[in-house]
């Protein structure tokens, strides 16, 4: 059987051309799956007989809620969802002014192995489909009840580990019949594959592009981030150039700031220094605290942002939301299988 979410618009009207159906019921289908219908049946603008033809050759995807935590503090919602062949993956749900956002994951788990990540303490299981990428925004929405307005690859997994699924997924949810999200409502986080920060340039896209990079210099992003191994931060940047030129789009550096690790004047000196081939912001983050990490937040993220506005970088400190419910994803998923392995 195929999945049927993650089929594009026109490849969903082929295929019902070929079942001998109108292609226009292409466009209701795709409708039915991105307002969160759990089964053909619901779809009650289509004959029996078609929503019978469909259960035979197609399937749904549809996570279940495993947990799900409220933050007292700000609204946040924190989502564990479990998928159809029983992985878990989580995404969180985040209230703002401007609308809310979601952040999803992109793989069951992550190969990259960045030392402060809670999403690489158990390994790599598998990419998502673009189908599963689109419930987390499909059914946080049936949850709540509430639009949402921006979305964020930064969950669970690298998202350019996952570069086609990634891609068909963001076509998907950009459709007017669908999700209808702009490309600028959209960022992605990578933690730096840099043949594939330069593949990606080549789709144009007006999304965000956000650079997990915590370091300035290679000695102390290999020890943070092993992924840094293959090309260095030199090359790095240098991808991130070329990116900037092919699209014009400003990037975002994802800086978390460890304390006695990545927050001396000298590395504040050495990002601004490398701030000047690829233009774009810095975001600092306060670290999450991850169980059994030996890494704690920097008492200096005042200072080293002074330091960085002084030099002309802009900055922006990100706000913590849902720190009472361990936002930061791969908490809950580590909880869940930690819980499983006792109970085995």
């Amino acid at each position: 059987m195929e999945d049927i979410k993650s089929m594009l618009p026109e490849e969903l009207s082929s295929g019902l051309t070929a079942m001998g159906e109108p292609k226009y019921r292409g466009g209701q289908i795709f409708t039915w799956m991105h307002r969160g219908a759990e089964s053909f049946s619901e779809m009650t603008n289509l004959s029996r007989s078609l929503r019978d033809k469909l259960a035979d050759r197609y399937f749904l995807t549809v996570p279940q809620i495993v947990r799900k935590q409220v933050s007292k503090e700000d609204g946040t919602i924190k989502y564990l969802w479990r998928l159809l062949d029983g992985n878990c993956v989580e995404s969180v749900l985040m209230r703002y002014r401007h609308g809310n956002t979601v952040c999803i994951s992109t793989q069951a788990g992550c190969r990259m192995g960045c030392i402060f990540c809670a999403s690489s303490s158990v390994g790599f299981v598998r990419n998502l489909s673009p189908s599963e990428m689109l419930d987390q925004v499909i059914f946080s929405e049936k949850d709540t009840g509430e639009k949402v307005s921006n979305i964020v690859l930064m969950g669970i997994g690298e998202p350019l580990d996952n570069f086609d699924g990634v891609i068909r997924f963001l076509k998907l949810v950009n459709e007017p019949n669908g999700l209808a999200i702009g490309m600028r409502h959209i960022s992605l986080s990578t933690c730096g594959l840099t043949e594939k920060i330069d593949k990606l340039a080549t789709y144009r896209l007006q999304l965000t592009l956000s650079i997990s990079l915590h370091a300035p210099d290679d000695l102390t992003r290999s020890k943070l981030m092993p992924a840094n191994r293959s090309n260095g931060v030199d090359s790095l940047f240098e991808a991130c150039r070329r990116y900037y030129e092919a699209t014009g789009r400003r990037i975002s550096y994802e800086y978390a700031l460890i304390d006695g690790v990545n927050d001396s004047d000298a590395q504040a000196d050495l990002l601004v220094k490398r701030l000047k081939t690829a233009p774009g912001h810095v975001n600092l983050i306060p670290l999450n605290c991850v169980p059994g990490s030996e890494l704690q937040p920097s008492k200096r993220l005042e200072e080293f942002r002074r330091r960085l506005e002084r030099q002309g970088v802009n900055v922006t400190v990100r706000r913590r939301l849902g720190s009472d419910i361990e936002a930061a994803c791969g908490q809950l998923r580590r909880k869940s299988l930690s819980q499983k392995t006792e109970e085995d």
